[in-house]
């Protein structure tokens, strides 16, 4: 008999729409492998739980119970959950606890984990105290902080204003002058309680896919996204007008480079206990600078989005990885 797979899927946060892309890519190549049954539930944005039909209408609405039951007109046992949600509550965390506290098993990193790689703040303090290097940063509480901030502009002369904890660069401010900062500011302050201010660099911005795959952690060689306005905002990732291109293998690297990004990548998969995939981003600055960017948890699984085709062009299957990830995880 086979075994009941949940593709949890929207969040109702800032990516709600992204996720909905990224779980139809997962959602069949879990049919692809032909092994389960999928049973497909999006967390809209009323926070009201609905199976999603094979023709993206909605059937049931369903709650998730302590008995790793999804209940609605009918009763339906989980034995595995997959948790395809971008940003709150699949990158932060919340929705792993609740599988921790009712034993179910799920795909991808645990609470902790997720917490502490998607808030701006606290991922970047991990990084100072793993050694790997990062752009210079302040962070700030509120706007009484907001000195930190003008020093920081001071010393670099441009700068980013981030919202902690938000993805898909929702919250993200460019700031070239004095004039813009504190607006900046008061618009992150609007998407988390915590800011990030960081020197802006001129760079190329890298990605690397790192997994876990036959019991080793790998990490790919970067890929490249071609940003022509220099900020990869939410509409230049996911409009379908968008000029920004990507290449799974990012040209004219020195080897030298690439071996440490694939090293940093593999020690903050490690040291902050990452679990399954991840896709970590890094800047390489016109001086040959390497500053670890960001760490997401689950990451996109769009048309566009690179985890999946780096690993394929690394010489793993993602079916492969997904299939053996749930043969080992599975109740």
């Amino acid at each position: 008999m086979k075994k009941n797979i949940l593709l949890l899927c929207g969040g109702g946060g800032t990516e709600h729409e992204v996720s909905l892309v990224s779980s139809k890519f997962i959602q069949q190549n879990l049919i692809d492998i032909g092994l389960y049954n999928v049973i497909k539930v999006e967390i809209c944005k009323d926070k009201v739980f609905r199976v999603v039909n094979a023709d993206d209408s909605y059937g049931d609405v369903v709650t998730l119970n302590f008995n790793r039951q999804l209940v609605g007109l009918k009763t339906i046992d989980i034995h595995i959950a997959v948790p395809c949600i971008h940003g709150p509550p699949g990158e932060t965390g919340e929705i792993q606890t609740f599988f921790e506290l009712t034993n179910l098993p799920y795909v991808g990193c645990g609470p902790e984990a997720s917490l502490n790689s998607f808030n701006k703040v606290t991922s970047k303090l991990w990084f100072n105290a793993l050694e790997i290097p990062n752009t210079p940063f302040e962070f700030l509480t509120d706007m009484e902080d907001k000195k930190r901030a003008y020093d920081l502009f001071d010393r670099y002369g441009k700068i980013f204003v981030k919202a902690a904890s938000q993805g898909s660069s929702v919250g993200c401010y460019q700031v070239f002058t004095k004039a813009e900062l504190d607006q900046a500011l008061i618009n992150a302050f609007q998407y988390s309680s915590y800011v990030l201010v960081e020197k802006m660099v001129n760079a190329r911005e890298l990605e690397i896919s790192t997994y876990e795959y036959d019991g080793a952690i790998i990490a790919t060689v970067p890929g490249e996204i071609h940003c022509p306005s220099k900020f990869y905002s939410y509409e230049e990732k996911y409009n379908p007008n968008s000029k920004t291109t990507t290449e799974i293998v990012a040209p004219e690297l020195p080897k030298e480079a690439i071996e440490k990004m694939r090293a940093y990548a593999i020690k903050a998969f490690s040291h902050l206990k990452l679990r399954h995939l991840s896709r970590i981003d890094f800047f390489y600055t016109d001086e040959g600078e390497i500053f670890l960017n960001e760490i997401n948890t689950f990451p996109g699984m769009t048309p566009i989005s690179m985890f999946p085709k780096m690993m394929e062009n690394n010489g793993h299957s993602f079916k492969k990885f997904f299939k053996d990830i749930i043969a080992k995880n599975i109740l």
